[in-house]
């Protein structure tokens, strides 16, 4: 029993969470086994069971093994820079307030009759 507190006490060895609006990231560095570390990225967001009436949260976690780093870090660096050539107003959505880029989109109101008859 000893040796399994011990294993599980150096298992993780780095936590930090970040909040960005509904959701929140946590970056954990755990160590295996063999004492090799990985990255485990959790979004967390809360949601609401209309059934029952209670909040609860839906995770979704990636694990990342040290070998993999780079090339993650590549892939993810050439994601953001097409999104910002793309997109160039990309860094606005830092907004704390904003959930969700499509959250800032410019809604107009548009009423049926607006529309005119099909025949006209």
């Amino acid at each position: 029993m000893e040796d399994f507190e011990k294993n599980d006490a150096r298992e993780e060895v780095f936590s930090k969470s970040v909040r960005a609006g509904k959701r929140t990231y946590f970056f954990d560095v755990k160590t295996t086994r063999n004492e090799d570390h990985y990255l485990t990225v959790t979004e967390s967001k809360r949601k609401f069971n209309n059934e029952n009436g209670k909040f609860f949260y839906e995770k979704h976690k990636i694990f990342l093994y040290k070998e993999d780093f780079e090339k993650f870090q590549e892939g993810l660096q050439d994601a953001l820079e097409f999104i910002k050539t793309v997109q160039p107003d990309f860094e606005d959505y830092r907004d704390e307030e904003a959930t969700d880029p499509l959250d800032k989109a410019t809604h107009i109101d548009v009423s049926f009759e607006d529309l005119g008859d099909e025949n006209d």
